[in-house]
């Protein structure tokens, strides 16, 4: 019986407006925003001008890369998407289906670490499921669920991109899918490409929280006003994201090759497991649409605080229509149909012993 995705990752546009979009369980008004194709959280109405946002995303082992390091991943990327709202995430719920190989050692090493994140985000574990799975050797261990509670009025959405805004992206291209391999392959890596690149493609990796430009970006544009949406670089990479976040949107987009970010030590760890940056995971860079006319003003804002960040193109009235445009001038159009070649180049170096 063959599978529903062709290689590992999540499912593509097509299997989730056939199989999961029709079929959501019972219909409520209160839902303000529910499941859609390239939007980070649902919204649901409480009353009274407040709303709660909510997102679940996959809980990372990664034996490799060890107890913190996965903590790390599994806590920031769920807490990334539930900053695309403009706020942070304030309650976590958490299924952990470990593998049987896990001792008690490793797992309270792991758990306590997860709770030390929380804590320091301000997040409060509400609770969640715990178990060992025999036959579990991947990398995921479960799942997460995180909520918040704002005033409806000052919640952004993934889907608010507006034709003529102008898309900002912080920081860099793959960064994560990069810092993971530098990590997990610490030996092959400096190797091939030096211990250099190996130790700052790794460094990468404790920078992946974009909670930070969320915040400040809604300080600085307003939210509804010069900040019409934000969405989280994650599988798909950039051009994935771009995509997801126009289709969501209703819009189509007009990116710049030349103006996409790619750090030096990024473009090496890629080339050397042979992935596109621009299509491999990519958390702890962030996509905002801004409007037209306010780009200067959070660019410098971001910079003032560490945070590189560049106009990389623009969202457009053609629905669908989702174009790049190369430095020799050469135009081209992308989808989010292909998959990440993240899954598949780490799996390949695992096989090969790399180390």
């Amino acid at each position: 019986m063959a599978a529903f995705v062709d290689e590992s990752g999540k499912v593509d546009e097509q299997v989730f407006k056939s199989e999961l979009f029709p079929y959501t369980g019972a219909a409520s008004q209160r839902v303000i925003q529910g499941p859609q194709f390239g939007v980070d959280t649902a919204i649901i109405d409480l009353g009274n001008g407040l709303a709660m946002a909510t997102s679940s995303d996959p809980l990372s082992w990664i034996p490799s890369m060890g107890a913190k390091a996965s903590a790390w991943l599994s806590v920031h990327l769920l807490a990334n998407d539930m900053s695309t709202t403009s706020h942070a995430p304030q309650f976590a719920q958490f299924v952990l289906n470990l593998p049987t190989a896990m001792g008690l050692s490793a797992f309270q090493d792991y758990w306590r670490h997860i709770h030390e994140l929380c804590e320091q985000m301000g997040v409060a574990i509400t609770g969640g499921h715990t178990g060992q799975i025999e036959g579990q050797n991947s990398t995921i261990a479960g799942g997460g669920t995180m909520f918040l509670t704002a005033p409806r009025d000052q919640i952004l959405s993934s889907n608010g991109a507006q034709p003529g805004d102008s898309i900002i992206l912080t920081k860099s291209m793959a960064l994560s899918s990069t810092a993971i391999l530098a990590m997990a392959f610490p030996e092959s890596v400096s190797r091939h490409c030096g211990t250099e690149v190996q130790q700052q493609a790794e460094s990468n990796f404790w920078n992946l929280s974009v909670l930070k430009e969320a915040r400040l970006a809604a300080q600085t544009l307003g939210i509804h006003k010069g900040l019409h949406a934000m969405h989280d670089v994650t599988e798909g990479g950039v051009l994935g994201a771009m995509a997801e976040m126009a289709g969501a949107s209703k819009c189509g987009v007009d990116l710049l090759g030349e103006a996409l970010p790619l750090k030096p030590e990024v473009d090496a760890v890629a080339r050397l497991f042979e992935i596109d940056p621009r299509l491999s995971i990519g958390a702890g860079a962030m996509a905002l649409a801004v409007k037209s006319g306010c780009e200067a003003q959070l660019i410098k804002a971001l910079e003032q605080e560490g945070i590189p960040s560049a106009v990389v193109g623009k969202f457009t009235p053609q629905q669908g229509v989702y174009r790049i445009t190369e430095a020799d001038g050469r135009q081209s159009e992308f989808s989010i149909e292909g998959k990440d070649p993240y899954w598949g180049a780490f799996f390949k170096a695992l096989k090969a012993g790399w180390k």
